[in-house]
């Protein structure tokens, strides 16, 4: 099927605009002298082209195959009708054969300029040399030939003809549109950064409500669609997005279980209500297929119970006449610690996001959520101005409304200016894009390529830096709770925790404090030290009377090098450690000071101890103590150094 041809008019070579038939001809002829490519087949073509078609483009109106037909020598001089504007070949014919001539032929045609700014301004956003020059050829280059416009009269009406058109062959075909259809993105990512055209390409976003509910029934789809447009008038688009995902599966099961109900005014508590709670329990994901977890449970009756109680408040028809879901039938969600990372993997992380990023923009954006405790939403809306000076207070980052509709201030360190400076200078440059929130236009801290860095762009980096740093799975939400912990552990305040984290009661802050509770760990110590008083001594020949543990009961009964435990090996003894206690500060202290000398009657006991520290480092490696098998390395690495001293001092 032919597409219909654009109406407006050619901005071709104004030189051979008004030539018709034998001058058209013989202007093709001498484009081919001037580019030493002219032979007798190619006139030949030409002559039998114009005969048939002295005006060029009456030859569009053939059928496609008709135009494909074209042989070897008669294709140059259709494509340079195309490139000097006598030639609007039709998307279908465009669509259908390779333009692999068009880079040497344009340099010499009106559309070069067009083609570079668009090259240009693609460079200029980030994108690489493969992704302007492959863009460049399949989607501005054909927009050009068949609209006949410049470059800065396409709209993205030109942009949709052309999209339909790559459908159309693709249902033609068969063969798939996916890479023109990115294509068509990049180029609208471009021409919006040009000011060609008003607004960039579409990424992500809510679906309409009508097609998300599409496998409810209409009656029902109806009631549910009228309650979330009501919803959006009070609520946040993200919170009436979850709603509609929540009472999908809701409209899903009523529509399945009892086709004939036509109002949830209809619903009945045993023949509804109950069989979909019971159904909850073996419910599966729809993107993993895996169970739902006791969250998502959770979430989906009280989605539910919300919209019944709305409804009933507000006096809708649609209201049952009796309440058919109680507070009881609500899943009890476990109440969980947050999930922080410990201190050598909060480490690790850290440095293989800062040495061996694989988008550095993304992994610079991580370093900051670090840094400063933020959410991924609040994160990704950053603006380039959120950083602000105060005199006399030093540098603070406005964080934007985020999950509860807040704003506040976050002080800062010179090495969180350091990536927030890194961030401008690889960040890309263009026009200000869409604020979601607001629909004003912003220019956002984290742009690549034109557009906003995106959630899946930061989390693809967290899993590349967590591979690198030999961690399991890390979601950037634990580095809000990694910051807040540490914050907890450094005594700051329930009021300083509360504006730092943008909490709006002391419920939710207070989670953090429950992980390091000092009292808890105060009457844990006295016990302790009861406990030990109360053990009798291990051997009647301990130091002054005093008692300790015996060894069996700290070490499980097993060899003190393999126990989870901090280990030191001296000369005369060992020292064990809970790993919360940290190295301690006097371990191998007389090893490492410079007036420690051996002599040769101690040299088997330096090689001992030697070989007790290289198993502690290996075994401290392995559990990911790292600080613990440095500690262990030096030690090492003084022995080493005292043994050759005592063996160079003998002989």
């Amino acid at each position: 099927m032919r597409l219909g041809c654009a109406s407006a008019p050619s901005s071709g070579d104004t030189g051979i605009a008004s030539l018709r038939g034998d001058q058209l001809r013989d202007a093709y002829l001498h484009h081919l002298t001037a580019t030493g490519r002219g032979n007798l087949s190619y006139e030949r073509a030409a002559h039998r082209f114009f005969e048939c078609w002295p005006e060029p483009q009456d030859w569009a109106n053939e059928s496609l195959a008709e135009r494909l037909s074209a042989g070897s020598a008669a294709r140059p001089v259709i494509t340079f009708l195309m490139l000097h504007g006598r030639l609007r070949p039709g998307y279908d014919y465009l669509l259908s054969r390779k333009l692999s001539p068009l880079w040497r032929e344009i340099e010499t045609s009106p559309l070069r300029a067009e083609i570079d700014g668009f090259l240009d301004a693609a460079e200029h956003l980030g994108f690489t040399a493969r992704t302007r020059l492959a863009t460049g050829s399949q989607v501005p280059a054909r927009l050009l030939i068949q609209t006949g416009k410049p470059m800065r009269q396409l709209t993205l009406g030109d942009l949709a003809e052309f999209a339909a058109a790559c459908r159309e062959r693709e249902h033609i075909t068969g063969r798939g549109a996916n890479h023109y259809l990115a294509a068509i993105s990049t180029t609208q990512m471009v021409l919006f950064h040009l000011g060609v055209v008003d607004s960039p390409p579409r990424s992500g976003g809510p679906v309409p409500y009508e097609e998300r509910l599409a496998g409810v029934s209409a009656p029902l789809r109806a009631e549910l669609v009228g309650y979330l447009e009501r919803k959006r008038a009070t609520c946040d688009r993200k919170t009436v997005s979850a709603m509609a995902t929540r009472l999908k599966h809701f409209g899903e099961f009523l529509t399945q279980t009892d086709p004939v109900l036509t109002s949830v005014r209809e619903l009945d508590r045993r023949r509804h209500v109950e069989p979909f709670l019971a159904s909850l329990v073996d419910a599966v994901s729809d993107k993993d297929g895996a169970p739902i977890s006791i969250g998502d449970r959770n979430r989906r009756v009280v989605a539910v119970a919300t919209f019944l109680r709305d409804i009933t408040e507000w006096g809708w028809d649609a209201a049952p006449s009796r309440k058919v879901l109680f507070r009881d039938d609500i899943p009890k969600l476990p109440q969980v610690l947050p999930r922080y990372l410990p201190i050598d993997a909060d480490r690790r992380l850290t440095a293989a996001l800062t040495e061996h990023p694989e988008n550095e923009l993304a992994a610079l954006a991580l370093r900051l959520q670090r840094a400063c405790g933020l959410r991924i939403g609040e994160l990704l809306d950053l603006e380039l101005d959120c950083v602000h000076e105060i005199d006399g207070n030093g540098a603070w980052l406005k964080v934007p409304l985020g999950k509860l509709a807040t704003e506040r201030m976050v002080p800062l360190d010179p090495e969180t200016l350091e990536v927030i400076d890194r961030v401008t200078q690889i960040r890309s440059h263009g026009r200000p894009l869409p604020h979601p929130r607001y629909r004003r236009p912003a220019q956002f801290l984290f742009t690549y390529l034109g557009r906003r860095l995106t959630q899946q762009g930061v989390r693809r980096e967290l899993d590349h830096a967590t591979e690198v740093a030999g961690l399991g799975h890390v979601t950037s939400h634990q580095l809000r709770h990694t910051y807040a912990t540490a914050l907890v552990n450094a005594g700051v305040s329930l009021q300083a925790l509360m504006a730092l984290l943008g909490h709006q009661s002391a419920e939710m802050s207070l989670r953090y404090g429950r992980l390091f509770d000092t009292t808890v760990r105060t009457e844990y110590e006295r016990a302790l030290d009861l406990a030990k008083q109360n053990t009798p001594a291990a051997t009647a020949g301990d130091m002054a009377g005093r008692t300790q543990l015996p060894l069996t009961a700290i070490t499980g009964s097993r060899d003190w090098r393999d126990t989870p435990l901090l280990k030191s090996r001296m000369a005369g003894g060992f020292c064990l450690r809970a790993p919360a206690q940290g190295a301690c500060t006097y371990a191998n202290i007389c090893e490492h000071c410079p007036s420690y000398r051996s002599e040769p009657s101690s040299l088997p006991i330096l090689a001992a101890q030697r070989v007790d520290a290289e198993a502690l480092a290996r075994d401290a490696q392995q559990r990911g103590w790292i600080d613990e098998a440095e500690r262990h390395h030096k030690l090492i690495a003084r022995l080493d150094a005292l043994i050759a001293d005592t063996e160079t001092q003998t002989g």
